[in-house]
C-alpha cells in the first residue's frame, strides 16, 4: 500500500481547476480536462478515493488517481459538496429559494456515488452546519433541526428518521468518530440561563446524556473530538467583552469524555483569547495557543496536566501531522507567517520556515510536506501554493491568480510509508522553485534590496531610527525585550516603560526648568529674544536691558489728520519696515491698552508680546529675572553658532550614525542600499570635517 501512495493535490482558481501529482516531477495528471467554465466547489472523499466538483449545472464525480470520470449529475446552482466517509454518499446543497407553487424547497439532497439515484432530500436554510454527520461505519447519519437531533439510517434512507433527540436550545452537535460513537450537543447562553455541553451515545439518546457541564459566558462553541472520540474538547466564545479587552469576545476551553468519568476546564496560565487549539493523533494530548501577543504554546495531556512550555511568540495556529510526530507553531493572518516545527519525541526544534501571506496550511498525508496557500478573497495579490519539506526548504511553487481552494488528497496514515526515527532529507526541489526565486531575485533587485529574495517586511521605522539597533524596552519578551513588569508598573500598556526623550531648545514658560533658576538662565543679559522674519534688534539706546530711564521713553510720530499715535507707530529715526495690517477700532484699543501698560514697568509690569501683537495673554515679567527686556526667553534652536561650527556638528552626527551602522553590520544583520551608500561615504565626510577647522 505504501508503495502506491501519491502525494496528490487539488485547486480551484477562477479561471482554472486542476490535479497535480505529488514529488518530485509535480505534473498536472494525465487524462484530467479542466472545465472551460469556473467551478463552484469541490470535494475528495475522506479515503481519498473520489474526487468531484461542481460547476454551474452539473456535477461530475471523478476517480481520484487516473481522473476517470465515474459520474455526472445535472444539477444547478450547488454551492456545497459532502462525501461520506467511505464514498458511498455525496450530499449537495444549493441556497435555499422560495418557489412558486409554495411548497418547501429540499435543498439539501444525498445521491448514491455508484448509481447517481437521489436517495433522500431535506429543506436547509442556512449554510453553517449543512453538511450530514456520518459515523464511520457509515451505519448512522445525524443532522439538528431546529434544536432536534435526527438521526437515520442510511442503508434505509427510505424510511426516514429512525431516532431522534430534543435539546431545547441546541446551537451545534458533534459526532465522534470511533467505534463506539457519541453525540456532544451545545446549547448556547440565554436569557440568563447558562450554557451547557451534554454527551450522549448514540445507540442510548432517549437515556440520560454521560456527560455534560454548564458554564456561563458561551454564546457559540467549537467542538473537536479525539481519533479515538473518547475525549472532546469546546472552545466556547462570547459576541463581546464585557471587560473591553478584546474585539473578538471572551473564551473558554473545557475538556469533557465521553465515559462521564472526567470534565474540567482547562486552566490558562496567561490573560488573552484563545487562538487555536489540536488533538494529537494519538488522542492522548493536545496543544493549545492563547494569551495576548506574543501568544504562549502549551502542550497537554489528556489529564489537562501541562507537558511543555513552547514559549511567547507571534503565533496563532497549531497543528500535528497525521503521524503526530512533528508539532507546527505558527503565526498566519496579520502575523507574519513565521513557522516553526517542533519534533514531539525531544521536543526541540526542528526547522524553521518563512512563509508571509499564508491564508491556508495543511500537512501531506505522509507528514513529510507541509502546503502553504495565498488565496482569494483573503489575498487578492500573490495568490499560488508553495509547497515546504519538513526540514525547512521549498520543494514546489505554483502562481496561479484569483485562487480561491486548494488541498492535498486524503489518505489513512497506515497507507503512507512510516515516518523515519529521523527527520528525512529533503528531495530535490521542482525546476518551478528555480523560476520563482528568479522572479523574486528580478523583483527585489528593482526595488533596491539586497541579497535577493523577498524583501523583509518588519514594522515601520521613521527614518532618523533606521539603522540603529532596537532598545530592549521596545522588544518582545522572546526577541530579547525586558520582561512586562520592567519598571514596577502593575500595567505593562499604562507607559511606565517608555523613556523620556531630549528634545532641546528652551523649556516652554510654565513647564519644569522655566523661570528664575531654570535651564534657560545664562544666556547673558540684555540678550532679546529674535522672532524668525523679523528685523534684528537696535543696539543703539533702545535697547535698556530691561532698565526703566530716559531710553525706556520712545517718542510717538503722530498720524495725518491730527489721528492718534498707533502702539506699532516706529520710534523717531526709525524707518518702517512694512506698512502696518489694517486694524479694527477693537483691536487698536487692545494695542494702546497694551501700550499704555508697558510704559509704566518696575517690577511685576506687564509687557507686551515682541512685535507689537495685541494678544490678550501679556507676559508678566520677574523682577529677579534677567531674559532681557522683552520678558521673553530666546527662541529654541537659535543656540548662537556660527555657520561652521553647525556643518561641524551635522557631519558629527552623520559620523556617529555610520559607526552605528557599522556595528549592526558586524552583527550580521542585513543593510539597506542607502545605508551601505552612507558607510561608503564615510572617508569624504571626515576629509569635509578636517576642511573646516572647527576647534
Amino acid at each position: 500500500m505504501a508503495a502506491q501512495y501519491s502525494q496528490q493535490y487539488a485547486f480551484r482558481a477562477q479561471k482554472s481547476l486542476g490535479l497535480v501529482s505529488g514529488s518530485p516531477d509535480y505534473a498536472a495528471v494525465p487524462g484530467f480536462e479542466s472545465p472551460d467554465v469556473a467551478a463552484r466547489t469541490y470535494v475528495y472523499s475522506a479515503d481519498g478515493r473520489l474526487y468531484a466538483y461542481a460547476l454551474s449545472t452539473v456535477v461530475r464525480i471523478f476517480q481520484a488517481e487516473g481522473a476517470q470520470l465515474l459520474q455526472e449529475l445535472t444539477l444547478p446552482n450547488i454551492v456545497e459538496l459532502d462525501f461520506s466517509p467511505r464514498g458511498t454518499y455525496l450530499s449537495t446543497w444549493e441556497r435555499h429559494t422560495k418557489l412558486e407553487d409554495g411548497s418547501q424547497h429540499k435543498n439539501l439532497r444525498v445521491f448514491s456515488v455508484s448509481t447517481g439515484e437521489e436517495l433522500i432530500s431535506f429543506t436547509q436554510k442556512a449554510q453553517d452546519g449543512w453538511q450530514i454527520q456520518y459515523t464511520i461505519s457509515e451505519s448512522h447519519a445525524i443532522r439538528l433541526v431546529s434544536s432536534e437531533v435526527q438521526v437515520f439510517r442510511p442503508s434505509e434512507w427510505s424510511k426516514g428518521i429512525v431516532d431522534k433527540l430534543k435539546v431545547e436550545g441546541a446551537t451545534s452537535v458533534a459526532l465522534s468518530p470511533g467505534l463506539n460513537p457519541s453525540v456532544a450537543v451545545f446549547v448556547a447562553e440565554k436569557k440568563g440561563a447558562p450554557a451547557s455541553i451534554k454527551v450522549y451515545g448514540l445507540l442510548t439518546l432517549t437515556g440520560a446524556p454521560t456527560c455534560q457541564k454548564t458554564f456561563f459566558k458561551a454564546d457559540r462553541a467549537q467542538i473537536k473530538w479525539n481519533t479515538l472520540g473518547t475525549q472532546v474538547l469546546l472552545l466556547t466564545q462570547t459576541e463581546v467583552d464585557n471587560s473591553n479587552k478584546s474585539y473578538y469576545g471572551e473564551t473558554g476551553l473545557y475538556l469533557l469524555s465521553a465515559a462521564g468519568n472526567f470534565d474540567c476546564r482547562v486552566t490558562l496560565d496567561k490573560e488573552g483569547p484563545i487562538h487555536d487549539f489540536a488533538w494529537s493523533p494519538n488522542s492522548k494530548e493536545f496543544g493549545v495557543v492563547y494569551g495576548y501577543m506574543p501568544a504562549k504554546t502549551m502542550l497537554f495531556d489528556q489529564r489537562v496536566r501541562s507537558l511543555h512550555d513552547f514559549g511567547p511568540g507571534p503565533h496563532n495556529f497549531i497543528s500535528f501531522n497525521p503521524q503526530g510526530r512533528l508539532i507546527l507553531i505558527a503565526g498566519f493572518g496579520n502575523l507574519a507567517g513565521k513557522m516553526t516545527l517542533y519534533d514531539r519525541r525531544t521536543l526541540t526544534k526542528a526547522s524553521s520556515i518563512d512563509a508571509p501571506n499564508t491564508s491556508h496550511c495543511e500537512w501531506s498525508p505522509d507528514g513529510r510536506f507541509i502546503m502553504t496557500a495565498t488565496l482569494s478573497p483573503r489575498l487578492r495579490v500573490d495568490n499560488g501554493i508553495k509547497v515546504w519539506h519538513c526540514s525547512g526548504p521549498l520543494v514546489h511553487v505554483q502562481l496561479t491568480e484569483e485562487l480561491y481552494q486548494t488541498s492535498w488528497k486524503p489518505a489513512n496514515v497506515d497507507s503512507v510509508p512510516q515516518f523515519p526515527p529521523q527527520l528525512p532529507p529533503a528531495p530535490t526541489p521542482s525546476d518551478s522553485v528555480a523560476a520563482y526565486e528568479a522572479t523574486q531575485q528580478k523583483k527585489s533587485a528593482a526595488a533596491g534590496t539586497i541579497g535577493g529574495g523577498e524583501k523583509k517586511v518588519g514594522a515601520y521605522r521613521p527614518p532618523g531610527a533606521r539603522g540603529l539597533a532596537t532598545p530592549a524596552i521596545f522588544k518582545r519578551e522572546d526577541e530579547g525585550g525586558l520582561p512586562t513588569s520592567y519598571g514596577g508598573s502593575s500595567n505593562p500598556g499604562s507607559g511606565a516603560n517608555t523613556p523620556t526623550r531630549y528634545r532641546g531648545g528652551t523649556p516652554v514658560p510654565g513647564a519644569p526648568g522655566y523661570g528664575p533658576n531654570g535651564s534657560h538662565q545664562g544666556q547673558g543679559q540684555g540678550q532679546r529674544r529674535h522672532v524668525p522674519g523679523a528685523p534684528p534688534p537696535s543696539n543703539g539706546n533702545n535697547n535698556n536691558n530691561g532698565q526703566g530711564g530716559e531710553g525706556a521713553k520712545k517718542k510717538r510720530k503722530p498720524k495725518k489728520d491730527g489721528a492718534p499715535a498707533s502702539a506699532s507707530a516706529p520710534a523717531e529715526g526709525e524707518e518702517a519696515d512694512a506698512a502696518p495690517a489694517p486694524q479694527s477700532k477693537r483691536a487698536g484699543k487692545k494695542n494702546a491698552n497694551a501700550n499704555a501698560n508697558a510704559t509704566a514697568g518696575g517690577s511685576g509690569s506687564v509687557t507686551p508680546v515682541a512685535g507689537g501683537s495685541s494678544s490678550p495673554f501679556p507676559i508678566v515679567e520677574d523682577a529677579g529675572a534677567d531674559v532681557g527686556d522683552s520678558g521673553v526667553p530666546p527662541t529654541p534652536g537659535v543656540d548662537g553658532l556660527d555657520a561652521a561650527a553647525k556643518k561641524a556638528r551635522n557631519l558629527n552626527k552623520k559620523l556617529k550614525a555610520i559607526e552605528e551602522l557599522k556595528e549592526k553590520q558586524k552583527r550580521g544583520e542585513r543593510l539597506e542600499a542607502t545605508q551601505l551608500r552612507k558607510i561608503e561615504g564615510e572617508a569624504e565626510i571626515r576629509k569635509e570635517l578636517a576642511g573646516l577647522q572647527v576647534a
